[in-house]
């Protein structure tokens, strides 16, 4: 017949319209493992509508938008003035701002928050992975911040707000901040201590004008940064303020930003410090030691966020397979398919188990739940 072969069948329709939360059984069940009972209710109607956002089309639009249109580096204004802004496609940022809305930077001022947070930041993945180093940094600046009991009353409280704001203006003037890091120099790579940055103390106690770059600077549209430099003392921590109190924009020059092959639609920069103003954050000389908490924060996410990428791979895998036909029948019911996917869904699951152990605090008990997750080969449903 004139045309069939236009006629598109035996393709799976997409997968949309479902909670991704909901329809993982092993992490509904670490989430009920590691979380007190009393918070269990709450936790789970907030992770599910979560995840019903993560499953929707609507947001699965947002994130092909945001990876088709990367961030672009904004130098200068019209009129020549130097800015250093980084524009993103709006979607980029609605799907950031739903990320810190449902708490993703704000663990610690919840009631177990630290695996409320892993858990939704195991499905947030699933929507669009690049969102997730703004929101990453800015949960895990948190304990190197209270090295500081001043300068954390002063930015915990922006960092942990549920409240998204765009603009570049003075931290003390927004709802709600993001952070960014930046310690690897071209000459030095993952040895920071080659570092060259260089900070010279100024008149006020505990401030310091950077002279220097970094090879590679985490989320450069942050509203603040920790990064490490030179001190008379050895190598320290810390803060740059993009915007400072006066409303003037400080001296942070984004020199470019990093071609990748993945995350695109997240910006990565390399930056330069000239005459910068900063805070120190913690002592001289322990740099490495203060910073280091936020980078074990970050590592979590690594763990994470690889976890929801298996989990997001293992899902289409079991959606394809229960409508795509072969050798007259289903994918899903052919033996050696089903033990392929087993294997997946085995890699899977054991990734999320241990992502959300390593979340939990030290306190809580093991095991609340014996069940098994029973989830193998069982593609989430779409209705």
């Amino acid at each position: 017949m004139a045309g069939s072969t236009h006629t598109v069948t035996n393709q799976p329709p997409p997968l949309l319209g479902y909670d991704v939360y909901g329809t993982d059984q092993a992490l509904v069940a670490a989430v009920e493992r590691h979380l007190d009972p009393e918070l269990l209710d709450e936790a789970h109607g907030e992770l599910s509508a979560l995840g019903r956002a993560a499953g929707s089309a609507q947001l699965q639009e947002w994130a092909v938008q945001a990876n088709e249109n990367p961030p672009r580096l904004r130098t200068h204004d019209r009129y020549g003035h130097r800015v250093d802004e980084v524009d993103f496609h709006p979607a980029w940022h609605r799907l950031l701002g739903k990320g810190v809305g449902a708490g993703l930077t704000a663990a610690w001022t919840r009631p177990g928050g630290h695996v409320r947070r892993a858990a939704g930041f195991l499905v947030w993945t699933q929507v669009e992975a690049g969102n997730g180093c703004p929101l990453s940094m800015t949960h895990a600046a948190v304990p190197a911040l209270r090295a500081d009991p001043e300068l954390a009353a002063e930015w915990v409280p922006r960092l942990t707000s549920m409240i998204y704001e765009r603009e570049l203006r003075p931290a003390g003037q927004k709802a709600g901040a993001l952070f960014g890091m930046g310690m690897t120099e071209k000459q030095g790579g993952s040895d920071v201590r080659a570092n060259t940055t260089s900070a010279r103390p100024l008149a006020e106690d505990g401030t310091y004008v950077l002279t220097g770059h970094k090879w590679f600077c985490s989320a450069p549209m942050s509203d603040g940064f920790l990064v490490l430099a030179q001190a008379a003392e050895g190598l320290t921590c810390f803060l740059v303020p993009r915007v400072l109190e006066d409303g003037t924009r400080n001296r942070f020059l984004i020199q470019r930003l990093k071609e990748k092959l993945g995350n695109r639609s997240n910006a990565s920069a390399e930056v330069e410090f000239d005459g910068t103003w900063a805070r120190r954050v913690g002592e001289e000389g322990r740099g490495v030691r203060t910073i280091i908490d936020m980078v074990a924060a970050t590592r979590l996410d690594c763990v994470l966020g690889s976890a929801g990428l298996m989990r997001a791979a293992v899902a289409q895998a079991l959606h394809h397979c229960a409508y795509r036909e072969a050798f007259g029948g289903k994918l899903l019911d052919k033996p050696l398919m089903r033990n392929v996917l087993a294997d997946l869904a085995l890699e899977s699951e054991a990734a999320t188990v241990l992502g959300l152990r390593l979340a939990r605090p030290a306190t809580t008990a093991v095991s609340r739940s014996g069940r098994c997750c029973g989830s193998r080969c069982r593609p989430p449903s779409t209705g």
